[in-house]
């Protein structure tokens, strides 16, 4: 017997746009000088998310420089979802992490281990002055006790369900 399998499009581009934008607004809103954010797109679709976002905080962070420096400084990191790979990260470096706000990026939200993981590796580099989290999908069954400061939407589905989030360059989908 065949299992029957149920696709659909939760966010289009356009939608995945708005959700980007809506987060960096909350971002900046919510850190009054968003010059000390770094933002860490955690390997792979986290990253592409973070450099959008970037960009997303920067148009927010001027439509409101009395909350925001002029320039904003937001680079785009790497760890790697496997443990194992801890110490191997990209263009990350210790004097841009301590003391500094981080902001860690996903696509998905599921158990919280992934994100686990991002964290043992980003400690490597030193301590940040606060850690925040945001994910274009959060879709719940937590086994571990993290939660999203930012979400893009958020979904309800069993564990036997999946969200695949697609980016191709200008266009994305999930």
């Amino acid at each position: 017997m065949s299992e029957l399998i149920e696709k659909r499009e939760l966010l289009d581009s356009a939608g995945i746009v708005r959700a980007l934008k809506r987060m960096a607004h909350e971002i900046v809103e919510r850190n009054a000088t968003v010059g000390d954010v770094v933002l860490v797109g955690i390997r792979t679709a986290g990253v592409p998310l973070a450099e959008r976002l970037a960009g997303f905080i920067a148009d927010a962070a001027v439509s409101r420089p009395r909350r925001a420096p002029s320039t904003s400084r937001s680079i785009a990191t790497t760890c790697s979802k496997a443990a194992q790979a801890r110490g191997r990260h990209h263009h990350a470096a210790a004097h841009t992490i301590v003391g500094r706000t981080i902001i860690l990026v996903d696509d998905v939200l599921y158990t919280g281990r992934t994100i686990r993981a991002a964290l043992d590796a980003l400690m490597d580099y030193g301590r940040p002055r606060a850690v925040q989290l945001a994910v274009l999908v959060d879709r719940g069954h937590r086994e571990l006790p993290i939660q999203p400061d930012y979400v893009g939407l958020k979904v309800e589905t069993t564990r036997n369900q999946s969200v695949k989030v697609i980016l191709d360059g200008a266009t994305a989908r999930c």
